[in-house]
């Protein structure tokens, strides 16, 4: 009974509604992993479109779009589908808007090294503080 409400009160609203009905904290897993970690063909394809499709934006905050990518990474991990780390990079790169272009082309041909997503998560972030910080000395200038 205590493993089930562990279970319940990590689940969001949207999960929690699909396993309620579930009377143990085993069924509850089995349930939620049925639906959240099947290795079907439709749901791989589904995952590798969205990564491969994944764009961001100039009107929502990068921080949040970064979490996004992240999410889609994480979800083709749990169903074992594994990529290199500079193919990660480089996704998340060309999936920059047009504002990053300059910063893009300075990380992909201004190195000697392999990229990775690691190193292209901070670059964005450090971009994107820097960005902030420009912003305020304008509007305090």
């Amino acid at each position: 009974d205590k493993a089930r409400s562990a279970i319940i009160l990590c689940l969001g609203d949207k999960a929690l509604r699909e396993v309620a009905r579930e009377k143990t904290a085993a069924s509850m897993w089995l349930k939620l992993e049925s639906l959240y970690m099947t290795k079907s063909l439709a749901n791989r394809l589904c995952l590798k479109q969205q990564l491969h499709t994944f764009k961001m934006t100039e009107s929502r905050i990068v921080t949040e779009q970064l979490a996004d990518f992240n999410k889609i990474l994480d979800d083709l991990e749990n169903i074992e589908i594994k990529l290199e780390e500079e193919d990660k990079g480089l996704l998340l790169l060309n999936s920059l808007p047009k504002s990053f272009e300059h910063f893009k082309d300075a990380i992909l041909y201004g190195k000697d090294q392999d990229i990775t997503l690691e190193e292209v998560l901070t670059s964005i972030r450090t971009k994107e503080m820097q960005k902030q910080q420009d912003s305020k000395s304008e509007d305090n200038g």
